[in-house]
């Protein structure tokens, strides 16, 4: 008895189109469904606005400059100060509200005379504690008022800060400038925002 075997079909051209079509077809239609996705996965704009920490370099901020970066939809100062600066902070201790900053506006570790982690560089929420001004910067002495030894002034209701952010007695501001945290992974960079053991 003889096999009946059935002969192969030719390739049919219009189906392997259609085929073909119909694969890149579902491809597009994947990725479309996956960049919305993998986009949902990085941080949005209000997620990086709610605190994501931001690095700057300090490479180009000369002694006695002062420029500002933004962090959590807020300014902050960074101020490279001169030595001269530094020695003022003494000189304005008797006029000021809280001299050792026992009002918790800083880190523990910005606790001090400067209230920063490096005499030098001054890291501060440039916002009046009164009503959220933004202070001017008048670093020259007695440019404001006589024995005046250089800080910040809110020209909005009065406010007077040294140069290390601490309130002067008499202003309508009741504590001293916020200190972000902040570390420096090296010489010429900050992270404001946040410490070399990520607190924020």
């Amino acid at each position: 008895m003889n096999e009946v075997r059935a002969l192969p079909m030719p390739p049919d051209p219009l189906r392997r189109r259609l085929t073909q079509a119909g694969c890149a077809a579902g491809a597009a239609a994947l990725a479309g469904a996956a960049i919305p996705f993998v986009w949902s996965l990085a941080p949005s704009e209000r997620a990086r606005a709610a605190g994501a920490p931001v690095e700057a370099d300090l490479s180009r901020l000369a002694p006695g400059e002062l420029a500002t970066v933004e962090w959590r939809g807020r300014p902050v100062w960074l101020l490279r100060r001169t030595e001269a600066m530094i020695r003022s902070l003494a000189s304005a201790r008797g006029a000021l509200t809280d001299p050792d900053s026992a009002v918790p506006q800083q880190p523990e570790y910005a606790r001090n005379a400067t209230r920063s982690r490096r005499p030098d560089l001054f890291v501060a929420v440039s916002l009046c504690t009164h009503l959220g001004c933004v202070p001017s910067f008048v670093p020259e002495p007695e440019s404001l008022q006589p024995g005046w030894p250089g800080g910040f002034y809110c020209p909005c209701h009065g406010s007077k800060f040294d140069l290390a952010g601490r309130v002067f007695k008499g202003s309508p501001a009741p504590t001293n400038l916020v200190i972000p945290p902040h570390w420096f992974p090296s010489e010429q960079r900050v992270v404001v925002g946040a410490d070399e053991s990520g607190t924020t």
